[in-house]
């Protein structure tokens, strides 16, 4: 990790962060809102305006990692006496319209992913002229500054990749496989990119249809299958480290599977060595950080990071950390 440590720099300065005591409970069909007072204590901890807040990201359905976002943006949002609106949409055209249903709307406070940002850069450039605070969070590091934002909040993917290519030879890791599950997603570029940068085997990528988990599941098992020296699989997301386990038991191979992100079932995998390690951006923190940072400019014109990303990873998740971080994955704040 010392490669990777080097360059980053910290930034930034520490929130105060609202967790729950109690565990989570089952709520049937209570509105989101409603589940987040009920975790942060069911009232706001200051009394500035209700101003409405609205988070669009690139998500698709079913995504783990983007609940556990959107789970500490509702917390935040708690807090701060915010109305917090989210939505969603893995196809960047149908992002950029949600863009602008906020913008048609007149939020006080937008935050946006920008996985494929040559989609989003119009939209959010009607955003910034009509007066509306951004914030991009997870993906987008380099293109927020350009496109107006007040600050980035995530991990530097290039970065993360690195710190996998540092961990893999730390492991005696000689060839790797690195699966791609979005297309013309440039994070999961710059992850795969990364890796291969600092790894001292050889690295290839694997493009699969993550909207499909069967074909995503048959692709990983035919490349174990036809190349027994694969000795590593990384998967860019968490539900796609299940699917790669399960290629590899019907593929026969050893290869050692690990993936990026953490959830509850990741964190399993880790304490029963299904997985070797994971890389966890801390998404929680992310969504928390992006509804408190909007918050703070509009009360107090704070902004975080000088222009430059506020990271919040990469940090490697091995077996021990996960017991460590068992009651926080099984309440799926971590």
């Amino acid at each position: 990790m010392a490669r990777v440590r080097t360059g980053v720099r910290a930034l930034g300065a520490v929130l105060a962060v609202v967790l729950a005591a109690a565990g989570c409970s089952s709520t049937g069909g209570k509105r989101a809102e409603e589940r987040a007072a009920e975790a942060a204590g069911g009232r706001a901890a200051v009394n500035t305006p209700r101003w409405t807040f609205a988070m669009v990201t690139h998500s698709g359905d079913g995504d783990t990692f983007w609940d556990i976002v959107q789970k500490g943006a509702e917390q935040a949002a708690v807090k701060d006496n915010i109305n917090f609106l989210y939505s969603h949409n893995d196809e960047a055209n149908q992002q950029a319209q949600l863009v602008q249903t906020a913008i048609d709307k007149k939020v006080d406070g937008l935050i946006v992913s920008l996985a494929k940002p040559d989609a989003m850069k119009a939209v959010i450039g009607k955003a910034v002229k009509a007066g509306i605070p951004v914030i991009t969070v997870n993906s987008g590091s380099a293109e927020s500054k350009e496109f107006g934002a007040l600050a980035h909040i995530g991990q530097d993917e290039s970065i993360a990749g690195e710190a996998v290519g540092d961990e893999l030879d730390k492991r005696d890791r000689k060839k790797v496989l690195c699966v791609l599950h979005e297309q013309g997603n440039v994070g999961h570029e710059q992850r795969c990119a990364g890796a291969k940068k600092t790894f001292d085997g050889t690295l290839q990528n694997l493009y699969v249809d993550g909207t499909n988990m069967p074909d995503v599941t048959a692709s990983i098992e035919a490349k174990l299958q036809s190349d027994k020296s694969i000795d590593a699989v990384v998967t860019l997301g968490a539900p796609f480290a299940d699917a790669a386990v399960q290629a590899k038991q019907t593929a026969g191979s050893k290869a050692e599977i690990d993936t990026f992100d953490l959830n509850a079932k990741v964190a399993t995998g880790l304490q029963t060595d299904k997985l070797g390690f994971a890389v966890d951006q801390q998404p929680y923190l992310q969504g928390y950080e992006a509804v408190d940072l909007l918050w703070l400019h509009r009360y107090n014109r704070n902004v975080l990071g000088g222009g430059l990303p506020v990271l919040t990873g990469p940090q490697i998740i091995t077996k021990d950390d996960a017991d460590a971080l068992a009651d926080y994955t099984k309440r799926g704040t971590r």
